[in-house]
């Protein structure tokens, strides 16, 4: 499932103010006189402020995240851009940021700068550069850090950054005042063992997304985070209400992949191509079936899993991602909270008691047979989240796979 990007299309509706060189004179003003030239400029939605000189104008960024603001020719400005820390974004880190930032802008020439002092921000970096995007060129003077809340980049553009800018840039940061919105959460089962065995289910995606495996559902239910699921529901699933919602859930659990799967090995298998050599499967493919080169290859490649587990060997894929479904329904809105939870218990026993799996390498095997399967594409990185999640402290997987589920909630 993806998540929503900051990239150029957003990035680009930073204004990039115009290309001035400019130079100081005179005496630099202290910061504290700076300050007496300076007034508060917020995000649009009001969780971040900063003072900046009174006399700049503010500049849409498109988003109600971020803020900008400059002189009227365009000659210097700064920007400030929020990354919450919500599973929204794709910055997860300070390093995420300054790729971001750097790609973007296109920055050359990156050298550190003495750190300074953010009130509520920790990891401070700062550094001085030159940049170059949408036909303008620039220098750039940069703070990246973070508060519990998110990610931030303070950034002050001009054709040529001196030293009074610099000391105006210091004296707006330590302005910086962010009043993180209180995070809603309309869950209130508790966890439970049962609750783990759920999530453990498909950990390996909510590891993957950068959320929490050890909450159901992996986010806060709110109003954000349903906004977030009912886009990624309609862009992935086609799902669009309750009505989409429940035939999907249905279709995965009668059909899913894995029938489809069953049929195709089966016209395979007749038609002979399991007398073939490992190394001419792909070759006998193209010759008796209308298909191209890279179908046949993925053909080749399920005929081998096929031969390796038989007609079953897909069916965790499709078990494990009706139980993730469930929590999306939940935090769509399209399921209640008990309306989720007892459908993935009864999910969850049909996997312990009907599925023939018997332990959680056994059901995450097929899981992963069904990703290269359905993706066309190696299993590895998966694997590796799956294999990293064992070794951790709060590890999901070490609620026993065949214990006795239960109604918690």
């Amino acid at each position: 499932m993806r998540q929503r990007k900051w990239g150029l299309s957003v990035l680009c509706m930073v204004v990039l103010f115009a290309v001035m060189l400019l130079s100081g004179c005179g005496k630099t003003p202290t910061k504290e006189e700076m300050l007496a030239e300076m007034t508060e400029f917020s995000s649009p939605d009001g969780s971040v402020t900063l003072k900046m000189d009174k006399d700049w104008k503010t500049e849409d960024m498109g988003v109600d995240t971020a803020f900008a603001a400059g002189e009227k020719d365009g000659s210097e400005g700064m920007l400030l851009m929020q990354f919450p820390k919500n599973g929204m974004y794709t910055v997860e880190s300070i390093d995420d940021m300054k790729k971001l930032m750097e790609e973007n802008y296109h920055m050359t020439d990156i050298k550190a700068e003495d750190a300074i002092e953010i009130p509520g921000l920790s990891g401070i970096e700062v550094v001085s550069c030159k940049m170059n995007s949408g036909g303008q060129k620039g220098e750039f003077y940069l703070a990246y850090g973070e508060s519990e809340y998110a990610f931030y980049t303070i950034g002050y553009l001009s054709g040529k950054i001196n030293d009074k800018m610099k000391v105006s840039f210091q004296a707006s940061c330590s302005t910086f005042h962010e009043e993180a919105p209180e995070e809603e959460d309309r869950t209130t089962a508790e966890m439970s063992d049962t609750i783990r065995w759920f999530n453990a289910s498909y950990a390996v995606l909510t590891e993957l997304n950068g959320w929490d495996y050890n909450r159901f559902a992996g986010l806060p239910a709110n109003d954000t985070t349903m906004e977030l699921e009912i886009e990624s529901l309609k862009e992935w699933w086609d799902v669009t209400d309750r009505a989409s919602a429940d035939e999907t859930l249905e279709w995965i659990l009668a059909e899913g992949h894995r029938a489809g799967f069953a049929e195709n090995m089966a016209v395979f298998e007749e038609s002979g191509l399991g007398n073939e050599a490992a190394e001419d499967r792909v070759d006998f493919i193209l010759d008796n079936f209308s298909v191209d080169a890279e179908e046949a290859e993925s053909y080749a490649a399920a005929y081998a899993l096929y031969e390796g587990f038989g007609e079953h060997a897909i069916d965790g894929w499709d078990y494990c991602r009706a139980m993730n479904l469930l929590s999306f329904y939940y935090l769509a809105g399209y399921y209640t909270e008990e309306e989720s939870l007892d459908k993935s218990l009864e999910i969850a026993q049909m996997i312990q008691t009907e599925s023939g799996f018997e332990s959680w390498d056994d059901l995450m095997d097929s899981y992963l047979r069904g990703y290269e399967y359905w993706a066309e594409e190696s299993s590895d990185e998966r694997r590796a989240v799956y294999e990293d999640l064992k070794g951790r402290e709060d590890n999901p997987y070490a609620v026993d796979f065949k214990m006795t589920l239960e109604k918690t909630w």
